[in-house]
């Protein structure tokens, strides 16, 4: 019982295969079977642990073989280059030989150059020394050319140009046909950084030589992912037409030929190198030659042209795919910001710039854009605050023209605006947290601010004087608890307005006890007071109903 017992004479029961037995009588024990080859598919061999591979440090690097010869022979050519540069100079100050033998001296030298590296890439061995000969070598036949069109004017501008073009053209096929992006890198620093002691100056001749190498190196980024040539090809440029821009030496032209080809071949490479960072970052600097040509224009032009700038940037922003757009968006609202500051004394328009933003915020569901909406509001709101609605013209009763006070009017009504658009589209876009209090502190001073200037500086339009001013914040305690009573009403369900009614009703008494009540006189003060304590009565009945229909 209990279980199904063998047969007398039958095999016993082995679930492991046939029971092996010494002697009859023995304890048996099963035999387990013979592991059977899984002859169809091998089981994976999976790690999910991906292997850690430290990084050579720069000790190690060193001392690898081979790294000293790289190393003397890199450092030897940029010493090399740099004996060249100060050759032509002397060879200037002193007088010696005439114009054309050093531009042929120097050609020559240059081409010798070229020539030995070639001749060394043959051997491995000494293909370290060939790189370092061969950059070397297209950097002075590359400053050959500078020299003979802007320093000696043996050339035509356009004539040193080609000239200019096809040298770095060859130095990058000679650094893909060699598989190289040091070369290719080696020689656009190269000519970058001893360009300007050959023009003497950051010239406009430079910047247009620095942006002949930029151009050129569009076929090898095309071809090659080198992010080193990107980097180095954009920043000689960038960099020559801001400092000629400071220092007055370049005319403004230059300056937005710098930065639209800087930019549009940011984005001709991220259409094919999508997030790239090293793209990402020249795209970013991109405008900076532009802006700062614009700051030392008059007036009228800087803001047009900072202006110009941002409708471009922002227009490309939905047809870039990718962080591209963020990052032309972004700096097409810096340069708005410029045109803006610019352009207007005051804060109003940027408050309603930032109006607008959070609005477009809210549609595409931007947070880039949001947050450059945040900056413009920020921004603006402290210029209106110190030239618009200085809190003086809330404290202090005197005379205001009525050109100061529709300012006034204009920039409290834009903060008290901006500041409620600004927190609707956070909380749209779940940046804000409706149950948290503290984030909605800063949009609620500014809208509290903006609307106490909006209600008096109507006040102050309707009844000028004293009498405008006691009426003003009459009205102002008023508003402040009409308020009050509309967000209680509001937060029933939502538990950060209820608390924020609360603090305005807090606020508004305060105002009542601390202002009013010294500040005001006759039928302005028992105005506030009645006004004020109607409501918050209404607001207690209405109030207690609502929670008790809950």
């Amino acid at each position: 019982m209990g279980g199904q017992q063998p047969q007398t004479g039958s095999q016993p029961y082995a679930p492991f295969g046939p029971i092996y037995q010494p002697y009859p009588g023995a304890y048996a024990y099963p035999t387990p079977p013979e592991p059977q080859p899984y002859a169809q598919q091998p089981y994976p061999q999976t790690n999910p642990f991906p292997t850690y591979t430290p990084q050579p440090t720069l000790s190690e690097r060193l001392g690898k073989e081979g790294a000293g010869s790289r190393l003397l022979a890199w450092v030897g050519g940029a010493v090399t280059l740099l004996g060249v540069v100060l050759l032509l100079v002397l060879a200037v100050q002193r007088g010696w030989l005439g114009p054309l033998p050093r531009v042929l001296v120097g050609a020559v030298f240059g081409a010798a150059l070229v020539g030995t590296g070639a001749w060394l890439h043959r051997k491995p061995a000494a293909r370290t020394g060939a790189f370092a000969l061969a950059a070397t070598g297209i950097a002075t036949l590359y400053l050959d050319a500078i020299a003979a069109t802007s320093l000696y004017e043996l050339l035509p501008v356009p004539a040193g140009l080609a000239v200019g073009l096809v040298t770095a053209v060859g130095g990058l096929l000679l650094a893909v046909m060699w598989n190289s992006p040091l070369l290719a890198s080696s020689v656009v620093v190269a000519c970058g950084v001893c360009a300007p002691v050959i023009t003497q100056g950051f010239t406009p001749e430079l910047v247009t030589f620095l942006l002949i190498i930029q151009i050129s190196t569009v076929p090898v980024q095309l071809r090659r992912s080198w992010w080193s040539l990107s980097l180095t090809s954009a920043i000689p440029p960038l960099t020559a037409s801001l400092i000629g821009t400071v220092l007055h030496t370049q005319n403004t032209g230059v300056a937005v030929a710098t930065g639209f080809v800087s930019a549009a071949i940011s984005l001709i490479m991220l259409r094919r190198r999508e997030n790239d960072p090293t793209l990402l970052a020249v795209l970013a600097v991109a405008p900076l030659p532009v802006l700062a040509a614009a700051m030392v224009l008059p007036k009228t032009q800087a803001a047009l042209l900072a202006g110009a700038v941002a409708v471009v940037l922002v227009a490309t922003w939905p047809f870039v795919r990718g962080q591209a757009g963020t990052v032309a968006g972004v700096a097409g609202l810096v340069a708005a910001l410029q045109a803006t500051v610019t352009e207007f004394d005051g804060g109003a328009v940027l408050l309603g710039e930032a109006l607008a933003l959070a609005f477009a915020a809210r549609y595409t569901k931007n947070r880039f854009v949001l947050g450059g909406s945040l900056a413009f509001a920020v921004i603006g709101g402290l210029v209106a605050i110190v030239v618009d609605v200085p809190p003086a013209i809330l404290v202090v009763p005197r005379a205001h023209t009525t050109a100061d006070l529709l300012a006034a009017l204009a920039a409290a009504a834009l903060m008290l605006g901006a500041a409620i658009a600004l927190t609707w589209a956070a909380v749209r876009l779940e940046i804000l947290n409706p149950s948290k209090l503290l984030p909605w502190l800063p949009g609620g001073l500014a809208a509290l601010y903006g609307a106490a200037g909006l209600v008096l500086c109507v006040a102050l339009l309707a009844v000028p004087g004293r009498s405008g001013f006691l009426l003003g914040h009459a009205l102002i305690t008023v508003s402040w608890t009409v308020a009050a009573l509309v967000l209680l009403l509001r937060g029933i369900a939502v538990v950060a307005l209820r608390v924020v009614g609360l603090v305005l009703v807090a606020a508004a008494v305060a105002k009542l006890v601390l202002f009013d009540l010294a500040a005001l006189d006759g039928l302005a003060r028992v105005g506030a007071f009645l006004g004020a304590g109607l409501v918050l009565l209404l607001a207690g009945s209405r109030y207690a109903r609502m929670v008790a229909s809950r």
